[in-house]
């Protein structure tokens, strides 16, 4: 038996780092501190080595990464996808792949925050780190995002904790909700505002223009009493610190990047009285670092082919439920991801016509469907690596388990090298 101390959880953004594992006789006994979820990923997990497959049928390592080289460089127009539940150096090694094979490559990113992304080339971002909202912050808004049920820990380690200026925690603070309907995140606040669905834009169009310190001629917008606002405004612009932690109630309802622009819009006018931050409530324990991998190796953050030569940019283009939709690849490489589970029915239909390999530790539905299965380690639990916070703070994982897969950055590896061959 051995017990493992500040160990990192790789479920969430959050990736909480204070988990204390005990191992025995080769797998997850008992996890501390963490969440029902994290406490799921650890203990569930089966480190048992699994068969690669070629149709269904269990093969040799040699066998299945040939078929997968050939499926993909036989290909004209392949796609790469998922990304955001592997480590930094697997995604970079994703990009290598990419670029060789003049393929597309896209990260679940682009079905969740990947409005969030195109606001923030527009209008810059304004964000701090968890610690700094730890410490500082008096004044915490959730806008579209319920953290007591999605980030379940993010209370208890960050919006809620003792802090340096914040010594009682949630008493040294005041809590605003603002969503469509009343949420366990709503139930803990000072404050709750219900948004009618699709408005989010104007309330925060009106939100600034009262910080600006405007007469608006109407008493209630988006289902708000305009009243209410003021009070809000007057709340903001009188803190100390302030965050606003925004999730897909914004960036997947009407509006989408336009209303993520109008809410940094609104902290860029807060700053001429405070100091105010925002920070996207990411889901995925590694979906901050793929979009931090593909820009760097890119210059952009999702939606990327390299079909000319060269990285090339299309939201709504190379994104995978388009490309997918429009039946415009041929074959598909899924890393650490689900799109037959959870992919839009056009997308993921489409998925079951064309060759797909899979890497996941799981066998999950679209490993059920793949041409080739490829069952990798986890990274955080069998396999290090490196990881981006939500606040794109990046933290390196250790793994608590001696595992016989190899690693997401191992197979593509081969893959890599295979294809330089051919």
């Amino acid at each position: 038996m051995k017990v493992i101390e500040n160990v990192v959880c790789p479920f969430c953004g959050c990736l909480c780092d204070d988990l204390v594992v005990t191992v025995d006789g080769g797998r997850v006994e008992k996890v501390r501190r963490a969440c029902a979820n994290g406490q799921s990923l650890f203990t569930g997990y089966e480190p048992a080595p699994l068969p690669p497959t070629v149709d269904g049928q269990a093969v040799e390592w040699a066998e299945a990464i040939s078929e997968a080289t050939r499926i993909l460089t036989q290909a004209d127009a392949p796609l790469i996808f998922g990304l955001s539940s592997t480590s930094c150096e697997a995604q970079r090694k994703a990009v290598e792949l990419a670029d060789l094979l003049g393929a597309a490559i896209d990260s679940t990113s682009s079905t969740c925050h990947g409005p969030t992304s195109l606001a923030m080339q527009a209008v810059g971002e304004p964000s701090c780190t968890l610690g700094e909202a730890r410490n500082r912050a008096d004044l915490i808004v959730f806008w579209g995002c319920n953290p007591a049920e999605a980030h379940v820990r993010h209370f208890s380690r960050y919006s809620f904790a003792r802090g340096t200026l914040t010594p009682r925690g949630r008493r040294d603070r005041t809590v605003v909700v603002v969503d469509v309907r009343p949420t366990a995140s709503a139930r803990s606040a000072d404050i709750f505002l219900q948004v009618r669905p699709g408005s989010d834009f104007e309330v925060l169009n009106v939100l600034r223009a009262l910080v600006q310190g405007k007469k608006v001629g109407v008493s209630e917008v988006g289902g708000v009493a305009v009243a209410r606002l003021e009070e809000l405004a007057t709340l903001m612009k009188t803190c100390r610190f302030g965050v606003a932690f925004f999730g897909m109630g914004l960036t997947m309802s009407r509006g989408r990047d336009l209303n993520v622009s109008e809410l940094i819009s609104l902290v860029d006018e807060l700053h001429r009285y405070t100091r105010f931050s925002a920070i996207p409530m990411r889901g995925h324990g590694n979906v901050a670092g793929a979009d931090q991998v593909l820009t760097w190796q890119t210059g952009y953050p999702f939606a990327i082919s390299f079909a000319r030569g060269y990285p090339n940019y299309g939201p709504g283009e190379f994104t995978a439920v388009d490309l997918l939709a429009r039946r415009e690849v041929d074959a598909a490489l899924i890393l650490a991801s689900d799109p037959a589970a959870h992919l839009p029915k056009a997308a993921a239909e489409y998925l079951q016509r064309i060759p797909v390999i899979v890497l996941d530790p799981e066998v999950s539905l679209t490993a059920q469907q793949a041409k080739v299965f490829l069952p990798t380690a986890l990274y955080g639990i069998d396999a290090a690596g490196t990881a981006y916070r939500m606040d794109n703070v990046p933290i390196r994982l250790r793994k608590v388990l001696d595992s016989t897969r190899p690693s997401d950055e191992e197979v593509l590896a081969e893959i890599v090298e295979a294809v330089k061959k051919c």
